[in-house]
């Protein structure tokens, strides 16, 4: 057994009897200022252990997302139909997608972005249009033309106008018009216009009367509507809704086409009788866009290369006026990658701020294609786009979003006009990962502020004593 009085030799902290001690008023004014000061100092470091913070590093990109990343987009063409949006993605692999349906929606809107109805169905068009192998070079014009001063009466006059607005120089305006004239006159014969009056067949030359095809929002040739008479008159305009024909253009397929039309004009009860062989031509017909303008969106999935997403006119049987083409557009919503809740995003930016600005880079921003620019302007957006992931302290993935920059310009071209965004996928990727400093290191520092303060405020002690006494010593010197 260890004696207590062996066991007190090990003491590092022998202690000094009271009564050899003395208090002195400076000593009392020290030990007040060290003792605020530890507590000060303590405050601090708990505040910081407390603290999180994030240490940034730039890694090759290890996406848990795959090869492929997701584009949201909302943008709205003021000037562009839904008849022939098209929304094209391509990258430098070799990868080209074109018209992409079965994600995108489209929506017809007015010239103030507003919406005029329900969603717009393009339906399923055909690859290839059927057109007649020979052309009656003899063959007579049967068809009325149009223009704006007659187009009112003869729409409100016939119970059925269909009418092929088209224009001298397209070629598909050109291979049409043979059949078109031919179904002209065989209907016209059948249904004499003046002595039974039920169909007519039309035309109107869109380089000569501007106005009347802006005014039934045509955007490309040739394009042939169906005009009903009565029961479809727009109240607010007086313009009557209308339908679009999509099927073949030879004359058989329309010969038969209108006259499934005919047949449709009798009473509901002879239509029901008739459903089953107006069902056919129903399927080459759907409603024509209500307004000149389209909101599309949706997403598309595109390879983590350098690539394109490309919105503009295309339709493989119609021919385009580049000149008059607008492809101003307001970007509603551009994102990438998953969608990053608002109360993750809210958690987040608690952390790290500035995360997540680039979010509106685009969003809510207009690009318009004014009149000093000229014709055939397409509209250019370059992304770079890098991802990032905030890790937790634990491991745990919080967020993962993409960052992006983007310049923008116009540029004139050959081709139809369009809105691009060409993209720029950076490999490596932004890794934020969560500090927190340990509770070793906490206790280290709590150790080492009260040492150190009681240490530093002992020497000061011990100086201002010395030199007290001191200059005590030299005044009694000087009173002897």
């Amino acid at each position: 057994m260890i004696s207590a009085t062996k066991l007190k030799s090990v003491d590092f902290y022998r202690k000094i009897p009271r009564d050899l001690t003395e208090a002195s008023l400076s000593g009392a004014g020290l030990s007040i200022v060290a003792a605020l000061a530890m507590m000060f100092l303590f405050g601090m470091e708990l505040s910081s252990y407390l603290s999180v913070s994030t240490s940034t590093s730039v890694i090759v990109d290890k996406s848990s997302d795959g090869d492929y990343l997701r584009i949201d987009f909302n943008i709205s063409f003021p000037a562009l139909s839904c008849e022939f949006a098209s929304v094209d993605v391509s990258d430098v692999l070799g990868t080209n997608r074109l018209n992409i349906t079965k994600t995108v929606r489209k929506f017809s809107i007015d010239s103030n972005l507003r919406p005029t109805g329900a969603e717009f169905h393009s339906g399923t068009v055909a690859n290839a249009v059927k057109h007649d192998d020979e052309v009656d070079e003899e063959s007579v014009e049967g068809s009325f033309s149009l223009t704006t001063h007659n187009f009112d009466k003869y729409v409100h006059q016939f119970p059925i106008t269909a009418v092929n607005f088209y224009a001298p120089w397209c070629s598909w305006c050109q291979r049409l018009k043979p059949s078109w004239e031919k179904t002209a006159k065989i209907m016209k014969e059948r249904y004499d216009p003046e002595m039974d009056g039920r169909i007519i067949l039309a035309k109107v030359d869109c380089t000569q009367e501007g106005d009347l095809c802006r005014r039934n929002h045509i955007q490309g040739y040739p394009s042939i509507r169906i005009f009903r008479k009565g029961t479809d008159l727009r109240s607010e305009h007086g313009h009557h809704e209308h339908e679009s024909y999509y099927g073949d253009r030879d004359t058989e397929s329309l010969v038969k086409f209108m006259e499934d039309l005919v047949t449709s004009l009798p009473t509901e009860s002879q239509k029901l009788a008739l459903e089953d062989k107006s069902n056919a031509s129903d399927n080459a017909k759907r409603p024509a866009p209500s307004a000149g303008g389209c909101r599309v969106e949706g997403y598309v999935r595109v390879k983590k290369v350098p690539g394109n997403l490309i919105i503009s006119a295309r339709s493989d049987a119609h021919s385009f006026d580049a000149s008059q083409m607008n492809m101003s557009h307001f970007i509603n919503n551009l994102s990438f990658g998953k969608k990053v809740t608002p109360r993750a995003m809210s958690d987040v930016k608690l952390l790290i701020p500035y995360i997540g600005s680039s979010h509106d880079r685009l969003n809510g921003r207009s690009f318009t294609n004014t009149h000093d620019l000229g014709a055939n302007v397409t509209i250019e957006h370059y992304i770079q786009i890098v991802k990032t992931e905030v890790v937790t302290r634990n491991g745990y993935k919080l967020i993962e979003e993409y960052e992006y920059t983007a310049h923008s310009s116009v540029a004139h071209s050959v081709d139809i006009p369009a809105a691009k965004f060409h993209l720029e996928l950076s490999p490596m990727q932004v890794l934020i990962t969560e500090n927190q400093r340990s509770f070793s290191h906490f206790i280290t520092n709590v150790c080492a502020i009260i040492g150190g303060v009681f240490t530093v405020a002992g020497i000061l002690d011990s100086i201002l004593h010395n030199t007290i006494r001191m200059m005590k010593k030299v005044e009694l010197g000087k009173n002897f």
